[in-house]
Order: structure tokens, then sequence, then C-alpha cells
């Protein structure tokens, strides 16, 4: 047995050790991932602040949140600064902490009535729901219901659209899918973004790993 464990430390230490040279990759690719995203958000909010601010405050269409032009202005900049800052870098962990709220306050307040998906599987055979659902989650079991009547919806407006439309033409850039408009978009980004504030910007890729190195003198 102690042979097997040595076996498996040598072996483990000859391939993985020399990995955490190259451990800031992960996390460059995490925020190269995330900072387009964020800084696309942030931008369409200053661009449409006026609307944006009428949909955070109304109650009967939107979202109902108090003092609804500070809101817009707090998630704006913490996704387009946030965003400028994951691409560089540059206090990667302190600017996710307010992206995280941003997108923990999009899944309570747009998207968790409509459950996980964020576009609702047509197919229950193949929706990630169906492992949950066989093992007698009540919630898995309904989403692949709703599969099924999606499923029945998406065909008979294919079988519409080609018999009264240019099919070819409309599906040329992609097929037509029913939007459910869950929480799953922004609970991804809410994990990639839990996994940059446990890690930092990461080695050699940020401009908080030079700085550390300048002014800290911390070389790991």
């Amino acid at each position: 047995m102690n042979s097997l464990v040595t076996a498996y430390t040598t072996v483990h230490r000859a391939i993985f050790t020399p990995l955490q040279y190259l451990d800031g990759i992960a996390p460059l690719l995490l925020r190269l991932f995330l900072a387009p995203v964020m800084m696309a958000a942030g931008w369409h909010k200053f661009q449409n602040f006026n609307d944006m601010v009428a949909w955070f405050g109304n109650a009967d269409w939107g979202l109902g949140l108090p003092a609804p032009a500070v809101m817009v202005f707090l998630a704006a900049s913490a996704e387009l600064v946030g965003g400028v800052a994951l691409l560089v870098g540059l206090a990667v962990r302190w600017f996710a902490i307010p992206l995280m709220i941003s997108m923990a306050v999009a899944a309570a307040t747009v998207h968790w009535e409509h459950g996980w998906f964020a576009i609702a599987p047509g197919n229950p055979e193949t929706s990630t729901a169906m492992v949950l659902a066989d093992i007698g989650v009540p919630a898995a079991k309904r989403s692949l219901e709703n599969s099924t009547e999606v499923g029945r919806r998406v065909s008979a407006a294919k079988s519409i659209l080609r018999e009264h439309g240019n099919y070819s033409w409309l599906t040329e850039k992609g097929t037509f899918v029913v939007l459910n408009n869950g929480i799953e978009f922004a609970a991804t980004y809410f994990v990639m973004l839990l996994s940059l504030f446990f890690t930092g910007g990461g080695r050699y890729f940020s401009i908080d790993d030079w700085l550390r190195r300048i002014y800290w003198k911390d070389a790991s």
C-alpha cells in the first residue's frame, strides 16, 4: 500500500508541480470571458439610463426596487468599471464583490421566477434536469414536463414558419428557441466571479500580480 502511495505521489508531483508556474492562465481565461460581458451590460445601462431607471423602479411591469436611479448607477458602474478592471487584472478581488452582488440581485429579482434555464430545453431526453428528475427532485420533474411543452410549441412554430415564411432565411443565423430567462447565466457568472475572489487576477497576467511583486517583494 505504501509503495502505491509513494508511486502516486511521485507521479503526481512530476506532472502537476511544474504546472504551478502556469496557474495564472485559469484566472486569466475567466477574466477574459467575464470582462466583455460585464462591460457590455454596464455600457447598455448607461446608454439607456432613463429606461433602466423606469424598469428598476416600476412595481407593475418592472422590478419595483427603491431608489432606482441610484441602483441603476451603482449596477452600471460596477459592471462597466469592474469589467475593465477584470480585463487588466486590477483589484480583481475587490471588484469581484460588487459584481457578485449585481449577479445575485439580477438572479433574485429578474430571473428567479423563471427557474434555472436561460433557454428552455425543448427535449426532455437531453435536458440536464433529467439526472435530478431520476432521483426524485420535484422541481426537476416539473422542468422535464415544461421541456415537453416547450418542444411542442417550438415544433408548432417551426411548422408555421416553414409553411408561411422563408424558413431557410429565418434560420440562417440560428435556430428558433423559447427564451426561459432563468438564473442560469447569472448563477454561472456568480460562480466564476467567486472563483476570482479566491484566486485573484492570477500570476504574470494581471496588474495585481506585478504590483505585488514590485511593492510587496512577493514573487509567489
